[in-house]
């Protein structure tokens, strides 16, 4: 399949790898690389055709994501997160839609879906509040996707919503100040008494049952597929990119490298580091590989109009949180046998490190919850779960 986006994109890695270390100092992504991601397409490949979008087949996004990941890894996660929130506007309601895209179809979009607002119903729709944490790339953002539960007359909450809402609504606090992902300026939220039009809402369970209102407007099949498949991928995408990228670096610093302890000699003809190598070489393809294959597999199923089957969404979100378990422990063998050289702070191997544990912490890559729901339904249980 030809990718002309990461075809555009590949054309801007040396500069993205040339900021690589201000973006992780200055904990922000600069605007200059955002704007040059927007020309190359990157967060048009998931929009809908009626603004200018792409469609593109997921596949296509994770590959470009991995490349931007590889020189940097904040800069792909800033990416790769605000690219997959054109996919879910898409199933907003037409009139959510065009409010944040018919002035400008390149109107960026963050997130926080952790329902922690509160929303009051109103006539014409709610009243919210809250404050929201590691909102990825929020300061290049016009409006955000947020999470909020719907309280009743008895303060008990009803339901769990998703909600859209202008930047005049909400003021950003920089908070970021971490280990990894630095760049990211994954920052806090904060919505208090915003009036949110019924038609900027929409409910997680029926998101969850592959439902939207955009689907009127918006009948690709990329609009048919769940939101745990392509947003949890979006999340171990720059991860898995981040650690494909160190290795690249690392097999460039160690081959001619020769050791000054340990008896010397060169470090490629160690055996011990030949294998360290190929184990790590495994781990990495065998994250990508699975992943491309289920992602592929779902929207094929969505091409052809039929229904994805609980199985596929299960082995999905399995693989997806097993990519992220892979490439961590390539990345830890990596770091290991870099010796001292790895610690050094700015060394991409060191940066890669931190940003790919940083990623792995991400409530979507929680590798116990996934795999034990695959395993529930392995055994003939019931499985419930939005993130499925």
């Amino acid at each position: 399949m030809s990718n002309e986006v990461l075809e555009s994109v590949r054309a801007l890695l040396p500069s993205i790898a040339g900021r690589a270390m201000s973006t992780d100092q200055n904990r922000r992504v600069p605007a200059e690389t955002i704007q040059e991601l927007v020309e190359a397409g990157v967060f048009r490949m998931l929009q809908p055709r009626r603004y200018g979008g792409a469609e593109s087949d997921p596949v296509k996004f994770y590959e470009v994501v991995r490349e931007i990941s590889g020189v940097c890894g904040s800069t792909g996660w800033v990416a790769s997160v605000l690219g997959v929130h054109p996919w879910q506007l898409g199933l907003f309601a037409e009139a959510a839609q065009d409010e944040v895209w018919g002035d400008d179809p390149d109107t960026l979009v963050a997130s926080s879906y952790a329902p922690v607002g509160r929303l009051t119903p109103v006539d014409g729709g709610y009243e919210l509040s809250g404050r929201w944490k590691f909102s990825s790339g929020c300061e290049h953002a016009s409006w955000a996707l947020v999470g909020g539960l719907i309280v009743g007359a008895e303060g008990r909450p009803v339901d769990f919503m998703t909600v859209v809402v202008p930047h005049a609504d909400y003021r950003i606090e920089d908070v970021w100040d971490v280990i990894g992902l630095r760049g990211t300026a994954s920052n806090d939220i904060i919505v208090e008494r915003a009036f949110v039009p019924e038609h900027r809402t929409m409910r997680n369970y029926e998101q969850a049952q592959l439902r939207g209102p955009g689907q009127q407007v918006n009948t690709g099949p990329l609009y048919r597929m769940p939101f745990a498949t392509l947003f949890t991928s979006a999340i171990t995408a720059p991860v898995v990119g981040a650690v494909a990228g160190c290795y690249a670096s690392y097999i460039g610093a160690m081959r001619d490298r020769v050791r000054l302890s340990l008896g010397g000699g060169r470090f490629a003809e160690d055996q011990f580091a030949q294998v360290a190598v190929a184990r790590a070489a495994s781990e990495i393809d065998a994250a990508i590989l699975q992943m491309d294959r289920n992602v592929r597999e779902v929207y094929q199923h969505a091409v052809d109009g039929v229904e994805i089957p609980m199985e596929l969404r299960l082995r999905a979100r399995r693989d997806q949180v097993r990519a992220t378990e892979r490439v961590l422990e390539a990345i830890d063998i990596l770091f290991k046998t870099a010796g001292g050289n790895s610690l050094q702070r700015g060394n991409p191997i060191e940066r890669a490190w931190r940003d790919a544990h940083a990623g792995s912490v991400h409530v979507a890559n929680d590798v116990e919850r996934a795999l034990a729901m695959y395993g529930k339904a392995e055994f003939g249980l019931a499985v419930e779960d939005n993130m499925i």
